[in-house]
C-alpha cells in the first residue's frame, strides 16, 4: 500500500457538486492499494498513520499524533499513486490492486484508522471523479509505502 499523508488545517472532498467528506485540522490521506497487498500491511499502515507524530506540541515541536490533537482524517482512494513511468511518458497503473480488491481495502482502511483511535474518519467515494480541497499545514507531507516500512 502507498499513502501520501498531508497535515491539513482543513480538507474536503466534493463529488458531483456535493461535499461528501470534510474535516478541520488533521490529515488528508491519499491511499492506493497495490497488487499483492495484504490485510496485515493495511493494519501496519493504519497504525503508523495513527501514531505519526507530526503535530506541534506547546514547544512548537512535531511531537503529537492525530489522536492527541483530536483531529480528523479525510481518506481518499487514489489509484494513481501506483503510477509507473519507467517506460515512456504515459503512466501505467498495472501495479494497482484490482478495483474490487482495492475498494475492499479502502473501506477496511477507514475502519482500521478508527480501531487505532482516530475519532473522526471521513471518506471520498471509491472510483468517483472527486475534487479534493487540501489546505496543507506547514506544509507537511509524508509518503509511506508498506514495502518500505520496517526496512532500513
Amino acid at each position: 500500500m502507498r499513502a501520501v499523508i498531508q497535515r491539513v488545517s482543513k480538507s474536503r472532498v466534493v463529488v458531483d457538486g456535493n461535499c461528501v467528506g470534510e474535516i478541520g485540522a488533521g490529515l488528508c490521506v491519499l491511499l492506493c492499494a497495490m497488487d499483492g497487498d495484504t490485510q496485515e500491511q493495511a493494519r501496519v499502515l493504519a497504525k503508523k498513520i495513527a501514531q505519526l507524530r507530526i503535530f506541534c506540541d506547546e514547544n512548537a515541536k512535531m511531537n503529537l499524533d492525530i489522536r492527541q490533537i483530536g483531529g480528523g482524517v479525510l481518506l481518499i482512494s487514489q489509484f494513481t499513486l501506483a503510477a509507473d513511468t519507467r517506460k515512456g511518458n504515459r503512466p501505467s497503473f498495472t501495479n494497482a490492486a484490482p478495483p474490487n480488491l482495492a475498494k475492499s481495502y479502502y473501506e477496511d482502511f477507514a475502519d482500521l484508522l478508527r480501531e487505532n483511535g482516530v475519532a473522526k474518519v471521513e471518506t471520498g467515494i471509491f472510483a468517483a471523479d472527486m475534487q479534493v480541497e487540501i489546505v496543507n499545514d506547514g506544509p507537511v507531507t509524508i509518503c509511506l509505502d508498506t514495502d518500505l516500512l520496517g526496512k532500513k
